[in-house]
């Protein structure tokens, strides 16, 4: 298996080459250069199947080449025997045909860990292979922070450096963070919002210097290995769901495109998608993008749903690099105009080719509470503010004779002031970590500065 960028002037790399590299050297994202297939036989086959299993089917085919199979079939049953629930990411029906996908049964009660623990594993035997360490830099909205930090904090061959907006994640998502001890655990609190410090990142990775010397590598689902462990999700819910006699829809709160990009690619692989549904919150641009025609830059809103407050989605160039075709030309321009303008314009017959595989979106803050407060009543379930938004765009959606399934992407605990908001209840944390609410904690604000973050890494730096 071969990958290559959506800007098309890096080099084509095997799958450990893309897991060490995160963001390709000319600012491009990879993607596999061939999309695998599984026949129908294969998706019966994994009727029943434990997770680990379904997801050792899925990774296998795209580490063909870099990993053996031995090797990675018990990376991935390591990684699983860390959640809590025997099924991993179990459905729960709601109603006669909207089932939620619980995926916050991982150690950070968020669907992140599904990724991450797996991403762990796979960089430390890559990494002690080859008796090499690298620095792995992060930047988080809420979620990816905390459970990097959790999956990492035993690695030993690598540093992690994790910034976070200062002052805007909820208590919970910061305490799981800055918590965590660790001589190469360091977090960084950027005077600014997500899409700041992903931009401080990304400018890590493309001042290539530094990149080359303390050896840099991602965990933000710029990562290849990110998006395909999320793609696994799918499968395991649309086979337990009927595939692939059966088609099944999927709406995803979604801030920077990443987990329904990996449904995309589910149905790329054969699984019998109907509808991918984007939930936004206030911070709209991928709704805007789809009504429009027009992806445009505007100021980020803090919402109820802070993990989604992201205006520049960095996993929406691999869906224009899709919809053009892969052509890489087009997409350096139209990245290029992002960069110098704050926005570009999707092209009608690509807009048109988008448009026929996903429905999108904006559920505002009242909508949220109110979805919170109307479902704990009628079912008696108790939502998170993002899985909220997510619901909220399911009912919103065309009906389809297709079970619509809503990713539930975090533990209702994570955003107690929001929940109790809505509903008057105030929901606890599990009590394995009800610790971190008394416990120390740890981290450095920083400004807003790309300079200032590599000084402080290599201040710090053991690579």
């Amino acid at each position: 298996m071969q990958y290559v960028s959506t800007r098309g002037e890096a080099p084509e790399l095997g799958f450990e080459g893309v897991l060490l590299t995160g963001l390709a050297r000319d600012g491009g994202l990879y993607v596999p250069k061939t999309w695998p297939q599984l026949s129908n036989e294969e998706f019966r086959a994994l009727r029943g199947k434990p997770y680990a299993e379904v997801a050792f089917a899925i990774c296998r085919k795209f580490t063909q080449g870099s990993v053996p199979e031995e090797n990675l079939k018990a990376m991935i049953y390591d990684a699983y025997s860390t959640f809590s629930h025997p099924a991993v990411t179990p459905l729960k029906q709601l109603d006669s045909n909207h089932w939620l996908l619980e995926l916050f049964h991982g150690p950070t009660l968020a669907f992140k860990d599904v990724a991450m623990q797996l991403l762990v594993r796979l960089m430390d035997w890559s990494l002690a292979r080859q008796s090499r360490r690298f620095v792995v830099v992060g930047a988080t909205s809420g979620d990816t922070g905390g459970a990097a930090i959790e999956a990492f904090q035993h690695s030993t061959q690598t540093s992690l450096f994790i910034l976070h907006p200062h002052g805007l994640v909820s208590e919970v998502q910061r305490r799981q963070m800055t918590t965590v001890k660790g001589p190469d655990i360091h977090n960084i609190a950027v005077q600014g919002n997500f899409d700041d410090c992903q931009t401080i990142v990304k400018a890590l990775f493309n001042d290539l210097n530094f990149r080359d010397q303390v050896n840099l590598a991602s965990v933000n689902s710029i990562n290849w290995a990110r998006i395909m462990a999320q793609i696994v999700y799918y499968v395991y819910s649309a086979v337990a769901l009927g595939a692939p006699d059966r088609m099944v829809s999927f709406s995803v709160p979604t801030g920077n495109f990443g987990d329904i990009f990996a449904g995309l690619v589910a149905k790329r692989m054969g699984v019998p998608i109907d509808r991918l549904v984007i939930a936004t919150n206030v911070n709209d641009i991928l709704d805007r993008a789809l009504k429009t025609s027009r992806y445009e830059i505007h100021g980020v809103q803090s919402s109820i749903s802070p993990s989604m407050d992201i205006q520049i989605s960095s996993n929406f160039e691999r869906l224009l690099y899709l919809a053009y075709g892969s052509n890489a030309a087009v997409v350096r321009s139209l990245m290029a105009g992002l960069a110098q303008s704050g926005s570009f314009t999707i092209a009608p017959g690509e807009l048109a080719a988008i448009r026929q595989e996903f429905d999108s979106f904006t559920v505002d803050e009242a909508e949220t509470a109110n979805t919170i407060a109307r479902t704990l009543s009628a079912t008696g379930e108790l939502l998170d503010p993002h899985t909220a938004v997510g619901f909220a765009a399911a009912r919103r959606a065309k009906p389809t004779e297709s079970p619509m399934v809503t990713l539930a992407t975090a533990h209702p605990a994570k955003f107690p002031d929001a929940v109790k908001a809505a509903t008057g209840i105030t929901p606890h944390l599990p009590s394995r970590l009800i610790h971190l609410l008394k416990a120390e904690e740890r981290f450095t604000i920083l400004p807003n500065s790309a300079a200032s973050v590599r000084d402080y890494i290599l201040s710090r730096n053991k690579a």
